[in-house]
């Protein structure tokens, strides 16, 4: 499982990245694997606040539709409209396509969330 290290995880397969004072968000390899050929990724609304593990914003696939949590608290700053056209460039490159921005309310937050060898554990 490719994961890399510069980032953090969580359970629902979402990975964080820090950036400056915001949060940059996608989703893992894996989970982009087991969802198959991405059409859509949207409903995410900037200046939403959203408690960790509130549904963020929907990634569909030919085979499934999937939310996407906050991985912490915060409010929603940006959302990667690249994606609105190429939702494929997430198939692509799961970790250089992010979805979305969020500005977190604990910037300490982050340090709850998993590290990869912690989400490779976690899938089993």
């Amino acid at each position: 499982m490719n994961l890399p290290n510069d980032r953090k995880y969580t359970a629902s397969h979402e990975w964080v990245k820090a950036d400056g004072d915001v949060l940059v968000v996608g989703i893992t390899d894996n989970a982009q694997d087991q969802l198959g050929d991405l059409v859509f990724v949207g409903d995410f609304k900037v200046g939403n606040t959203l408690k960790a593990g509130d549904t963020a914003g929907v990634v569909e696939s030919v085979k499934a539709a999937s939310d996407i949590y906050a991985p912490v608290a915060g409010e929603i700053v940006e959302f990667n409209t690249a994606l609105e056209g190429q939702p494929e460039l997430i198939n692509a490159s799961a970790y250089e396509a992010w979805i979305f921005k969020i500005r977190p309310a604990n910037a300490a937050d982050l340090d709850g969330l998993l590290d990869a060898e912690g989400y490779r554990q976690a899938q089993g």
